[in-house]
């Protein structure tokens, strides 16, 4: 796996199997990149069906870092009590292979390109705003819909973490599409209320 994102994956993986591991090892072990890697750990479960109440606690720290991010911070934070979060074992390697699997896929359309655009400073905000918009889509409480903003997540924070500004680019236009979505859907939940009586005469 010739992927940073891989490696990084590896590495944690083999920490799992000595010590429960914190968002803040995360965080402590992964330097910058761990912005990207933690929200990517915190995301990547609302791909798959979730239990309830993680919505709220893992979409309002992923939020957090990247709110960060449009602030042009660097070196990621977060509050002691979150930051001290140990993920469930069993969980923690379930999201480390599912996240291996994905690498899979990943590294067969990411790789350094366009460097001027991936390492220019003001993409760096722009990546967090986008995930931070992209986060509040994720925490809308609308069945189902889950998945939607968590590829466009996904693709956003593996794209900086390999400095790949073509991909970059790509998200852009993919947020913009996703949002382009929930605005259908919001403006046809507030259609329904009036609707609904024609179409049960």
């Amino acid at each position: 796996m010739h992927l940073r994102f891989s490696q990084d994956i590896k590495s944690l993986l083999q920490r799992l199997a000595e010590q429960p591991l914190t968002l803040g090892d995360i965080l402590a072990e992964t330097s910058e990149r761990g912005f990207c890697l933690v929200i990517t750990l915190l995301i990547l479960p609302f791909l798959f069906p979730m239990p309830p109440g993680l919505t709220g606690p893992f979409g309002g720290a992923c939020l957090l870092l990247s709110a960060q991010m449009v602030l042009g911070r660097r070196s990621p934070w977060l509050p002691k009590r979150i930051a001290n979060y140990k993920f469930p074992r069993p969980f923690a390697q379930l999201l480390l292979q599912n996240l291996g699997h994905l690498t899979k896929v990943l590294q067969k359309i990411a790789r350094p390109r366009l460097a001027k655009i991936a390492h220019h400073p003001l993409i760096w905000r722009i990546n967090g705003l986008c995930i931070s918009l992209l986060t509040v889509l994720l925490i809308l409480p609308i069945p189902f819909t889950n998945p939607i903003p968590t590829v466009g997540i996904l693709l956003l924070t593996v794209a900086t973490i390999e400095s790949d500004g073509l991909l970059i680019c790509i998200s852009y236009g993919i947020t913009v599409l996703i949002t382009l979505c929930f605005g259908f859907i919001g403006y046809a939940v507030w259609l329904a209320p009036s609707l609904l009586p024609s179409i049960f005469k």
